[in-house]
């Protein structure tokens, strides 16, 4: 989900740097990064394109050509074939995310809205995308030349408070479910709303226990640590953080926090590196907090004139620029992640179209390269780099497969 923040839309795009072009790759980094992706899929933990096709284009597939340079839309867009071509991606999650304000079968309801133009989206681009519903099926595609193409559902209120529908998303091609979003659910808390439950409801556990059953993996993104400590002593599976940081470097609540990176080694899980500034930067972040108390001060002072707030926001970015973070503040974490739960654990979950800026270097889905470049130039090996890539989250939905044949 686009993160909206308010601001005005020129304030959203960092100012192009000239020192771009260090992060690309030299041509025996980029060669040896095409060497290791054509043997192992890089795999995207989290990409929002399919809300931003609903919410900024009226849910017409018909009015963004991924054919095209998607840059060039207003808004412009992170994503479109040609880039995930030149990003050298092999399998996408793509969120089928509804928002966390949705409750009960509303939300049920417009996650099967969001799983149908996502299959829409596929079956559109046959000769880019395929579907994608077992990591079999991830290798099987990336190997054919094809872009692997699974859904991941962004917030377990769509369930309704009933197992049946886990079946049923399931049953629909759902691979992953985060268990909340912004909000806490009757059953989880979130990362990022005031704790009711503690963790996991003895409901929530249930879940828990029914996602393994099906296969489906269980994400741990946006919940509360708490949460995240009680899913991991109850899943026979391994989980995964399709889209999250290292809180020890970021206390952001979204962020995981070192003795859960741990309990992740322990479970086999795969904690998939956000790129979104806010998340992984204190500075970004605390620059963010103070923008929206700006905000809010504005409004109280100007309750009927939404314009002066507009523009007494401006004129604050003017007076105090977004700090800018680049490609080597997501290594970092990637690294602190790999110290702590281990490079077994650890991939790429970069919520492209869900953020409204990025890091100098990881502007779209062409830039992954700079990112493999910065961890070569830090003496990250081949077989280290395919475990990232996505080595890590097949072995992990494998073992997650296993789980449910048993069952």
């Amino acid at each position: 989900m686009r993160i909206q923040f308010f601001l005005l839309a020129a304030a959203l795009i960092a100012t192009p740097s000239l020192a771009l072009a260090q992060h690309q790759p030299a041509r025996a980094e980029q060669q040896r990064i095409d060497r290791i992706l054509r043997q192992t899929p890089l795999i995207d933990g989290h990409n929002d394109l399919p809300w931003e096709i609903k919410s900024s284009f009226g849910n017409n597939i018909d009015a963004v050509d991924l054919n095209a340079d998607t840059r060039q839309l207003t808004p412009p867009l992170h994503t479109d074939i040609p880039r995930l071509r030149q990003g050298r991606v092999g399998a996408q999650f793509w969120s089928v995310y509804v928002p966390a304000s949705l409750k009960g079968l509303d939300a049920t309801q417009a996650t099967f809205e969001q799983i149908d133009l996502t299959r829409r989206m596929i079956a559109r681009y046959p000769r880019a995308f395929e579907f994608a519903d077992s990591a079999d099926d991830i290798v099987r595609i990336h190997r054919a030349g094809r872009i692997a193409s699974m859904f991941g559902m962004e917030g377990g209120e769509a369930i309704n408070n009933n197992l049946a529908l886990i079946r049923e998303f399931r049953a629909s091609g759902v691979l992953y479910m985060t268990l909340t979003h912004s909000l806490n659910t009757d059953w989880v808390d979130s990362a990022t709303d005031a704790p009711r439950h503690g963790g996991l409801t003895p409901f929530g556990e249930d879940v828990i226990r029914e996602m393994n059953r099906v296969g489906m993996l269980v994400d741990l993104s946006h919940v509360s640590a708490e949460a995240m400590r009680d899913a991991l002593r109850v899943t026979a599976a391994p989980v995964i953080f399709s889209h999250s940081s290292a809180f020890a470097i970021t206390p952001h609540p979204r962020n995981v926090p070192d003795d859960v990176l741990q309990l992740v080694r322990q479970n086999g899980g795969v904690v998939m590196v956000n790129f979104f500034p806010a998340f992984t930067s204190t500075e970004v972040w605390q620059w963010g907090a103070r923008r929206a108390a700006e905000e809010a001060r504005l409004k109280a002072l100007n309750p009927a004139d939404p314009a002066a707030v507009t523009a007494g926001v401006a004129e604050w970015i003017a007076a105090n620029p977004r700090p800018q973070i680049d490609v080597g503040v997501i290594a970092d974490h990637i690294e602190h992640i790999g110290r702590v739960a281990g490079r077994d654990h650890v991939g790429i979950g970069s919520d492209y179209d869900g953020v409204p800026w990025l890091p100098e270097g990881l502007e779209g889905v062409e830039t992954y390269p700079n990112l493999f470049a910065e961890l070569i130039r830090r003496g990250w090996s081949d077989a280290d780099l395919a475990k990232l890539a996505g080595g890590n989250l097949l072995r992990a939905l494998r073992a997650a497969e296993r789980v449910a044949a048993r069952d």
